[in-house]
């Protein structure tokens, strides 16, 4: 009986547990401030986020000034709840990872240097994260949080190779990921990004910011196909367009208004929001069979698009995985997430690491 027990104690199949890596992200690229703490880079142990939404509803877009200070008054309290609600110390934690960029120079130097004091004040390394990175990485977070770090894994982990589509306020990319931390630029927007359209578009037809939210609701009791919207298919590439769109859904605003007509909200909004999704969908289909991806990541705030999601479900070649609707907007979740993938490979930055508002994908 010794002998099994011993046998079984030494067996390859069983092998001893790894001490839990756990990664304190910051983010501060744009309007939310965010603290949270991961765990393997799959378990989220807390997830705080301070929105500024109603701050800069009045403006109808971020105002950058603004969200700066903002910044500067929540995100000590931010983090001092995240690692509260994580029950841990800075002493617990394995590293520090905050968003070097892309985003608002002003925003991101407020979370670079919070992170870089914490850093030598701690001596815990410093990892500077890629923010179109981290969206794609909130694909691997498992949801919802847990209160230890003992739950069961429920989220499978996404399959390569992958065709990731990023799309948010300030960027629409398709990207081609064959392994982990690599990365091939398949295309991207030539002007509006598919998020800065919605805004944009909101503020056309007399909705509320941010536009996204509002055109959604909407266009629930609009129809789709009553104004026959451009669909920018740029062929043979797979970068996007929205100018051309916005600017035939503000021409048809004005001639409704020059015949004194009541502007049709829902017909517009549902119209509009066929038009992107159609673009959106049918190019990122498009690469998913042509590369002959395992899986399909959908990606960024505007993943939280309830139209968007039916659609690529719908039509997808291959399994598809979106985020949960609180992980598709700005979070700390998925930059301590991408932080885990940067720290195992060895990457450490100096205090020295300055932030980079126009970071491609492609050059991290």
């Amino acid at each position: 009986m010794i002998d099994e027990l011993s046998k079984t104690s030494q067996s390859p199949e069983r092998p001893l547990a790894q001490p839990a890596i756990r990664i304190l992200g910051i983010e501060s690229s744009c309007d939310e401030t965010a603290a949270a703490v991961v765990e393997n880079g799959r378990v989220i142990l807390s997830s705080m986020v301070a929105s500024q939404v109603d701050l800069h509803a009045q403006f109808g877009g971020v105002f950058p000034e603004v969200a700066s200070r903002q910044h500067i008054r929540t995100i000590y309290p931010i983090i001092e709840s995240a690692l509260q609600q994580a029950h841990i110390g800075l002493g617990e934690l394995d590293a520090i990872a905050v968003t070097r960029g892309p985003g608002l120079p002003g925003s991101l130097v407020i979370g670079i240097n919070t992170a870089k004091g914490l850093a030598l004040g701690s001596g815990l390394p410093l990892i500077g994260v890629n923010h179109l990175e981290a969206h794609i990485y909130s694909a691997w977070l498992n949801w919802p949080p847990v209160s230890d770090s003992t739950a069961t894994i429920t989220t499978p982990e996404p399959r390569f190779p992958i065709v990731a589509l990023i799309v948010s306020g300030g960027h629409t990319e398709l990207v081609f990921m064959p392994d982990h931390l690599h990365y091939q630029r398949l295309g991207a927007t030539l002007d509006d990004a598919a998020g800065e359209a919605f805004d944009k578009v909101a503020r056309l037809i007399g909705l509320a910011y941010p536009g996204g939210p509002s055109i959604q609701k909407a266009s629930e009791g609009g129809n789709p196909r009553q104004f026959s919207f451009p669909r920018a298919w740029l062929e043979d590439s797979w970068s996007f367009s929205f100018s051309g769109l916005k600017t035939a859904v503000l021409r048809e605003v004005r001639k409704l208004q020059e015949q004194n007509r009541e502007l049709p909200v829902a017909d517009l909004a549902a119209s509009f929001q066929a038009a992107v999704v159609d673009v959106l969908v049918g190019k990122t289909v498009r690469a998913a069979q042509k590369l002959e991806a395992a899986e399909i990541l959908i990606v960024g705030g505007v993943s939280a698009n309830q139209a968007l999601r039916e659609a690529i479900q719908a039509q997808a070649p291959c399994p598809v995985h979106i985020p949960p609707i609180l992980l598709c907007t700005d979070n700390a979740a998925m930059i301590a997430c991408a932080g885990h993938y940067r720290y195992t490979s060895g990457q450490r930055d100096p205090l020295s690491m300055d932030v980079l508002p126009n970071w491609p994908l492609t050059e991290v």
